[in-house]
C-alpha cells in the first residue's frame, strides 16, 4: 500500500511540476502581448481565447474522463484498451472536424455573438484550428495518463508551450507578425505537443464501436455543464466586460476607450493572479493523495483543521504582499525601456486586490472539498460550482455597467465567497469539523484595513523609499498578528522549518 501511495505521490508531483512550469512560461507572454500588441488586440486575444476554453469542453464532451474510466476498467480485465482508444479518438476526430469547419464558416457571425465585429472573425478561424488540433490531443494526453507515462506527459506539454513562446517571440518582435503571429504561436505550439505524442497513434486500428461509444458517452457527458460552469466562475467576467455600453465607458475612464479596449486591459492585468493561482495549483495537487492517505487518522479533523488555517493564512499573506508590490513592479520602467505592462494599462491595477482576494476563498474551498471527496457525496460538487458560476454571471451583470473593470473584480470576489459558503455547507453537513473561522475572519479583516490604508499613500517621487519601509513593516506585523492568532500552528511550522534546517 505505501509503494502505491509513493507512486502516486510521485506522478502527482511530475503532473503539477508539468502544470505549473506550462503556466508559468506562458504567463512569460504577458508583457511581450501587452507590449507589441495594442491593448484593443489584447481585449481580441483575450476574448477569444476565454471562448476557447469554453468551447474545448464543448469539443471533448466529457470523453477524456469516460476514456479513462473504460479504459481503466478494460486494462484491469483484459489488458487490451486499442478498442476504447480508436473508438474515442475516431469520435473526437470527427466531431472536431465537424464543429471546427462550422466555426471556420460562421466566423463573422460568432465574432458578433461573442461581442467583437464581423471584421475579428479571422480570429475565429484561427481559435476553430486551435481547438481541433486541441481535441486530437485529448485522447493521447489520456492514454499517457492510463499508462503512467507521467513525464512523457509532462514533456508533450512542456515542450509545446516552449514552442508557443519561441514562435510567439520570433512572430511578433522581429517579424511584426501583430495579433494573427499570437495565434500562429500558439498552433505552432499544439502542433509540436501533437508531434510528441504521435507514436501513441500506433495504438489505432480502423475500428470503431457505437456501444463502447454510448457507455463513454453515458459516463462524460454529465461533465459538460458543470465544465463550462467551472469556467464561467473565471471566464464569464470577459464575456460581459465586453458588453459595457461606450456612454458607461465614457463616464468611467474617459473619451478614447473601446470594449475591447477595457477587456484587453482587464485581461492583461488579471493575469497578475497567476502569483497566487500557482500557489493554490500547487497545493491542490498536494493535497488531494494527502487526504485521501491521512483518512483513517484518529486525528484526522484536527489534521484537517491545522491544514486549513496553515494555507489559508498563508494565502492571505502573500494576497497581501501581492497587492503592496505588484503594481509596483508592474509601473517600474525596466532598463528605462520596459515595463512589464505599458502606461496605457494602469487604469485596470485598481482589480488586483479584488483578483487577489478571490484566491483565498478558492483555497478555502479547495481545503474544504476533501469532506464532499473523502464521503463520497460528489453529487454537491456540480451545485457549488453553478452557484458560484450564477453569482458570478449576476454580479458582472449588476456592476459592470458602474464599476467597469472593478465591477467584475467585485462579481469574481462574490462568486468565490458563494462557493466556499455552499462547498462549506456540504462539506461540514457530511463530514463535520470544527475550523477556526473566527479567528480567519479577523486575520482576513486585518489584511482588508492594511490594503486601504496603504491605498492613501503616495508612491510618487521621492516618497518611494518611505513608502516601502511602511509597507515593509506592515507585512511582518501581519505575520506576528497571524502567529498571535494562530499559535499552535505557527508553533508546528516553526518545529518543521528548523528540523529541515538541521537536516532532519
Amino acid at each position: 500500500m505505501l509503494a502505491k501511495l509513493k507512486l502516486l505521490a510521485k506522478d502527482t508531483v511530475i503532473y503539477g511540476a508539468s502544470t505549473i512550469i506550462a503556466r508559468s512560461l506562458n504567463y512569460l507572454l504577458v508583457p511581450l502581448y501587452a507590449n507589441k500588441l495594442s491593448t484593443f488586440d489584447n481585449g481580441v486575444q483575450t476574448l477569444v481565447y476565454a471562448n476557447i476554453a469554453l468551447a474545448n469542453v464543448l469539443f471533448s464532451y466529457g470523453l477524456e474522463t469516460s476514456y479513462l474510466k473504460s479504459a481503466s476498467d478494460t486494462l484491469h480485465r483484459s489488458g487490451d484498451t486499442k478498442g476504447y482508444f480508436s473508438t474515442a479518438f475516431f469520435s473526437l476526430l470527427v466531431t472536431s472536424t465537424i464543429f471546427a469547419a462550422v466555426m471556420a464558416f460562421f466566423s463573422a457571425s460568432l465574432a458578433e455573438f461573442i461581442g467583437l465585429g464581423p471584421r475579428e472573425g479571422e480570429f475565429i478561424t484561427y481559435a476553430a484550428a486551435i481547438l481541433w488540433i486541441d481535441t486530437l490531443l485529448v485522447i493521447p494526453f489520456a492514454e499517457l495518463r492510463l499508462k503512467r507515462k507521467a513525464l512523457q506527459f509532462a514533456a508533450a506539454r512542456i515542450v509545446g508551450v516552449i514552442a508557443v513562446v519561441v514562435s510567439a517571440v520570433i512572430l511578433l518582435i522581429p517579424l511584426n507578425a501583430g495579433l494573427p503571429g499570437a495565434f500562429f504561436a500558439n498552433i505552432i505550439g499544439s502542433l509540436v505537443s501533437l508531434a510528441v505524442v504521435v507514436p501513441l497513434l500506433r495504438d489505432l486500428r480502423p475500428f470503431f464501436s457505437f456501444a463502447y461509444l454510448r457507455e463513454m458517452l453515458r459516463v462524460g457527458l454529465p461533465y459538460v455543464p458543470t465544465g463550462i460552469a467551472g469556467l464561467l466562475i473565471h471566464l464569464i467576467d470577459r464575456n460581459l466586460l465586453i458588453r459595457i455600453s461606450a456612454p458607461d465607458i465614457e463616464r468611467i475612464y474617459g473619451k478614447g476607450y473601446h470594449a475591447s479596449d477595457i477587456v484587453g486591459i482587464y485581461g492583461r492585468v488579471a493575469a497578475f493572479g497567476i502569483i497566487l493561482q500557482l500557489m493554490i495549483q500547487v497545493f491542490r495537487f498536494a493535497w488531494q493523495p494527502f487526504f485521501l492517505q491521512h483518512a483513517s487518522d484518529p486525528e484526522v479533523k484536527k489534521l484537517f483543521r491545522y491544514v486549513l488555517s496553515i494555507s489559508t493564512v498563508l494565502t492571505m499573506f502573500v494576497a497581501l504582499a501581492a497587492t503592496f508590490f505588484v503594481p509596483d513592479l508592474v509601473r517600474y520602467h525596466y532598463g528605462g525601456s520596459f515595463y512589464l505592462l505599458p502606461p496605457e494599462y494602469w487604469i485596470g491595477l485598481s482589480v488586483l486586490p479584488w483578483i487577489f482576494l478571490s484566491y483565498v476563498f478558492d483555497m478555502v474551498s479547495t481545503n474544504l472539498s476533501s469532506g464532499i471527496l473523502l464521503t463520497g457525496n460528489t453529487r454537491y460538487l456540480p451545485v457549488v460550482t453553478f452557484t458560484g458560476a450564477a453569482v458570478t454571471g449576476f454580479g458582472c451583470w449588476l456592476l459592470i455597467p458602474f464599476a467597469g473593470m472593478e465591477g467584475a473584480a467585485y462579481a469574481i470576489v462574490a462568486g468565490t465567497i458563494a462557493m466556499c459558503l455552499v462547498m462549506a455547507f456540504y462539506s461540514l453537513r457530511v463530514f463535520p469539523n470544527r475550523y477556526d473561522w473566527s479567528r480567519l475572519l479577523v486575520l482576513l479583516a486585518a489584511g482588508i484595513v492594511a490594503v486601504f490604508l496603504e491605498k492613501g499613500i503616495d508612491v510618487s517621487g521621492d516618497e518611494l523609499l518611505p513608502v516601502l519601509l511602511e509597507r515593509l513593516l506592515i507585512l511582518p506585523l501581519y505575520a506576528v498578528l497571524a502567529a498571535g492568532l494562530f499559535r499552535e500552528e505557527s508553533m508546528m511550522v516553526l518545529v518543521r522549518i528548523r528540523k529541515r534546517a538541521a537536516g532532519g
